[in-house]
């Protein structure tokens, strides 16, 4: 099996932005607005998948958020689709709910 430190996926074409943050630097792309569900179709890791306007919930921040505010960022060689809370919870695409489901 492959050391997780040797994976690497291309980057995306935009530019990024760094954030400091209390554990180190991360990357953000900046994503035009036109450009985003041709991104989030690329990223999101599974089906179907959810229209930008989708109402969603981060579980780990409890909160929700619509689709298109989602963050891209670039960590360790790889592009993370991350909520809009990221930074506050570390919520990524696989700590996301649709907003009106039960569970």
């Amino acid at each position: 099996m492959k050391d997780l430190k040797d994976y690497f996926e291309p980057r995306l074409p935009f530019p990024t932005r760094i954030f400091e943050i209390p554990t180190g630097p991360i990357e953000v792309y900046i994503i035009p607005d036109k450009k985003k569900a041709r991104v989030l179709r690329a990223l999101f890791p599974f089906m179907p998948v959810p229209s930008l306007n989708q109402e969603m919930l981060d579980i780990h921040a409890d909160k929700k958020f619509r689709v298109k505010e989602f963050m891209v960022t670039r960590e360790d060689g790889m592009n993370m689709l991350v909520s809009p809370f990221y930074f506050e919870s570390g919520g990524s695409v696989i700590d996301w709910i649709p907003a009106d489901s039960e569970d």
